[in-house]
């Protein structure tokens, strides 16, 4: 009789769980539609209100934990679940291993909300506005996500942003944090304005002075933001202008490596390139690991390539594999002068892990990496740059241009232009390409840099240094772009100092937290959760 008394009662028990999740569940949706491919970015600037009404509400500590977990759960969820798409189709891995991946990832990612929520609510005991306090833990988590682990700061807050340009101005100064931190910050503004009166009157006027101040300190921070966005989008620059062909290869993930398919794939790559090659482009690009062949090593092939560029004489830049020892392969860039010398070469440096190589893989024996290759790749050892007769840039390989960390080392030397080669064939028509896309266009705000953007099956186009995408192609289009982009030799404060903002943002946490531990005789440590 017990199973028949669980069942019946089950669907009670899932409702009151919703009922009392619901406003977590809510906001992690609001903020999953704010993101590309959905774009409703507007949301994200109140998609936190219902999560930060939970928290305040919530009893007692299990409730802060449950709550932060589902709310960061979903959130992850809706924003990586793409990553199943290349494991099952590409990976040969189980459908059903697939998705505990993904869940997986997910659950950790979670972690992260769930600190969040911890010390937010801790917090919240103080009377303190919010908005003095919360923004800067969660930028200062999210600066925690794109290190720990060898980092994955996929979708951070201030990606949904990317269509809002007027305000993404600011993060040639702060970098992507700075544009995390407003959209929090605005959240925090409107719960506090909601919530003041209901707090505790120990001293009468203390409530009124505190959101006063918050208040008067939240407009001069927004209007500060957007005045310094007009100024941007507004200001006048004299550049040099390069014109820049990228070839959209479009070539099916499962055929990119059939032997029987070179000459096909390569023949594909050669007609768009002498279509492009009417506009008299200074550079074509290629995606990632265009050439379906490893460079090089296959000498037929290699020499076709190298007779091609002279032939036609341009300046080619184009994504292999390469061989650099025996049996040491890497995921390079290279560019092929007009004479068939190769005039700069990239090897990618930051890796991505289970796709390009196993760690431990003394441990991890069992599992091979995603793509092709003998062993796993092996890291470049420099930020190369390319110098040519018509400027200066460097090449990001796939992943490598959502660490703004390492995007900016290549240009504190100076630089004209970012390259960003891709191959997002890996994730199909998801949420995936779109939202790796929608990250390019903060590289180039962060650097002052226009920035092209070649993949194998899109999405490929060129943004300029304002942010602003000036063409993209479709996704599975087989096509190339022409543009005339405007380069320029200035240096931005991010490029020159990186993450000061950022790290700002985790001293005045840790002062706040810290701060925190002997507040009313309590320790941090000792509450109970």
């Amino acid at each position: 009789m017990l199973l028949p008394d669980f069942i019946k009662e089950a669907p009670n028990y899932i409702f009151n769980i919703i009922k009392k999740y619901f406003l977590c569940f809510l906001s992690s949706i609001l903020l999953i539609l704010s993101f590309a491919p959905f774009d409703f970015f507007f949301l994200s600037w109140v998609s936190f209100l219902p999560f930060f009404f939970f928290l305040y509400n919530a009893k007692d500590y299990k409730t802060v934990v449950k709550g932060g977990f589902l709310f960061g759960f979903i959130y992850f969820l809706g924003n990586t679940y793409w990553i199943y798409h290349s494991l099952y189709f590409y990976g040969s891995v189980p459908l059903l291993v697939s998705y505990s991946v993904v869940i997986l990832l997910a659950i950790y990612l979670a972690l992260y909300p769930l600190t969040f929520s911890l010390l937010y609510k801790n917090l919240l005991k103080n009377n303190l506005p919010t908005s003095l306090y919360a923004p800067f833990l969660w930028v200062s988590l999210e600066v925690l996500r794109t290190y720990l682990l060898t980092g994955f700061p996929w979708a951070l807050i201030g990606y949904s942003q990317y269509k809002f340009i007027l305000i993404s101005q600011i993060a040639d100064i702060t970098g992507i944090y700075g544009v995390s931190y407003l959209i929090i910050l605005f959240n925090c503004f409107i719960f506090d304005i909601l919530i003041f009166r209901r707090q505790k009157l120990i001293y009468p006027l203390l409530p009124y002075y505190t959101i006063i101040s918050s208040t008067i300190l939240v407009l001069i921070i927004f209007t500060i933001s957007i005045l310094y966005g007009f100024k941007k989008l507004n200001e006048d620059e004299i550049n040099n202008n390069v014109n820049v062909a990228i070839v959209q290869g479009s070539i099916p993930q499962n055929e990119k490596w059939d032997y029987k398919k070179v000459e096909e794939i390569f023949n594909i790559y050669k007609n768009l390139t002498l279509q492009s090659k009417q506009y008299n482009p200074n550079l074509i690009v290629w995606p990632e690991t265009a050439l379906p062949f490893v460079f090089e090593k296959n000498k037929y092939f290699t020499s076709e390539l190298i007779n091609f560029i002279k032939e036609e004489s341009i300046y080619l830049l184009f994504g292999s594999i390469m061989e650099r020892n025996k049996d040491k392969y890497t995921n390079s860039a290279l560019l092929i002068d007009p004479n068939g010398v190769t005039a700069y070469y990239y090897d990618k440096i930051h890796l991505v892990p289970f796709g390009e190589y196993v760690p431990l893989r003394k441990i991890l024996f069992f599992i091979d990496k995603l793509t092709v290759g003998i062993g796993d790749y092996q890291e470049g050892e420099g930020y190369n740059v390319a110098i040519t007769p018509f400027g200066r840039f460097a090449t990001l390989i796939c992943y490598e241009s959502i660490f703004p960390g390492q995007v900016r080392k290549f240009y504190q030397k100076g630089g004209n232009f970012i390259v960003n080669i891709t191959n997002d064939g890996w994730f199909g028509n998801t949420s995936g390409p779109y939202q790796h896309f929608s990250m390019s266009v903060f590289r180039a705000i962060e650097n002052r840099k226009p920035l092209v953007r070649a993949a194998n099956s899109g999405i490929s186009g060129f943004i300029d240094s304002k942010g602003r995408i000036i063409r993209k192609t479709k996704l599975f289009e087989r096509t190339y772009l022409i543009e005339n982009i405007k380069i320029n030799d200035k240096m931005s404060f991010y490029t020159k100092y990186g993450d000061i903002f950022a790290y700002i943002c985790v001293v005045i946490s840790l002062i706040f937290i810290f701060g925190n531990i002997n507040i009313g005789g309590k320790r941090w440590l000792h509450l109970r959760i």
